[in-house]
């Protein structure tokens, strides 16, 4: 039998969760004896990844249109060269002409459309005709929880739609997270890009953690993550006179260090995915505190079970559930029993299965 090849593209291969979960299945595939192939957009590494390269992102010289236009040249040839049996995009897709073009004329292979966002604008056109039919050639379209696919159903209207969860890498994580990290004093956590869009919300974390009873109880509030929104996050904490409380660690290269000392997670997000902070503060141990947001919070929380699932964006309910996991060590103590367990089902040996029972290899 020939050797299968896939192409995975991205837009990086770093920070991202799109781009995380890019990386851990070109892992998977190539454990599977499959040829792979990454092509990103953005010259940013940092996961580790397996397979052959395609970093079209180092291409600097000329203009926005030309660098355009080479890459498209460069993908298209490549792509042609290599004839693949599968495509899988993990872009996020803004320009309806491009995306057009690329969805209709560039992919000679089957492709998969992969959708990681419950905001489904960031990988449909806005224009309602071009949004049902651009993926029409498409192999599928792989949502990564339940309510985003019901969601391209009913809104789109495609039939080959398929939820398959974000894989976890539960052993790597269990060994990162058992090294040493300098903190010495209680804290819950919150993970992040800071950034303008503010869908993670850290601005009104940081003000509900102020309101909170843990400030008083010496409970501080870690974050983990960085970006241009950071400056003013830091003089809102200032401002609520809880600087001292509120610890900006940055982004780390091994987070799981700082989740797994943790007393719980905590995300307010307006919206997500499938959130891999979630799965992976559970994979170290901890239990979480979410906003029921749209989409995947519901998916993972068995509310007071391995932690508390909260209305959505109502933030006096969410400062009462962070006091409650705070003082309740009889729920605290259940919820952090049952966390790991509760993940075992994302592990990246059960998710590749279900890709390869899909891509039927």
């Amino acid at each position: 039998m020939l050797q299968k090849k896939i192409c995975l593209i991205g837009n990086n291969l770093s920070n991202g969760g799109a781009d995380k979960i890019h990386a851990i299945l070109s892992n998977y595939f190539f454990s599977q004896g499959i040829d792979v192939h990454n092509v990103i957009l953005i010259d940013n590494v940092t996961y580790e990844f397996s397979g052959k390269l395609l970093n079209l992102g180092k291409i600097q010289n000329g203009n926005t249109l030309l660098k355009n236009l080479k890459k498209f040249k460069l993908l298209k040839d490549y792509l042609n060269q290599n004839k693949f049996d599968f495509i899988i995009d993990f872009r996020m897709r803004n320009n309806q002409l491009k995306e057009f073009i690329i969805a209709k004329l560039l992919y000679k292979s089957p492709f998969i459309v992969t959708v990681h966002s419950y905001k489904t604008d960031w990988y449909f056109p806005k224009n309602d005709f071009l949004a049902k039919n651009i993926f029409s050639k498409a192999y599928g379209i792989i949502a990564v929880s339940k309510e985003i696919e019901t969601k391209i159903v009913e809104k789109y209207h495609y039939k080959d739609v398929k939820t398959i969860y974000n894989p976890l890498e539960i052993e790597k994580i269990e060994r990162l997270s058992s090294e040493e990290n300098s903190i010495d004093f209680q804290y819950i956590i919150a993970v992040g890009r800071m950034v303008f869009d503010n869908n993670k919300q850290f601005d009104k974390l940081i003000d509900t953690y102020s309101k909170s009873e843990l400030p008083a109880k010496n409970i501080k509030l870690v974050l983990l993550g960085d970006g241009p929104q950071r400056k003013s996050l830091e003089e809102l904490a200032d401002a609520k006179d809880v600087s001292n409380k509120v610890i900006f660690l940055g982004f780390q290269d091994n987070p799981f260090k700082y989740l797994a000392k943790a007393k719980f997670f905590v995300l307010t997000s307006k919206n997500e995915g499938l959130p891999n902070s979630i799965t992976e503060s559970l994979a170290c141990g901890i239990p979480v505190v979410s906003f029921d947001c749209k989409s995947g919070p519901a998916e993972l929380i068995d509310n007071r079970k391995n932690g508390l699932l909260v209305e959505n964006q109502n933030f006096e309910k969410l400062a009462s559930a962070m006091n409650e996991m705070a003082s309740n060590i009889e729920l605290y103590d259940y919820c952090r029993g049952n966390a790991k367990e509760s993940v075992r089902r994302f592990e990246v040996d059960t998710i590749g299965k279900k890709w390869m029972d899909y891509l039927k290899i």
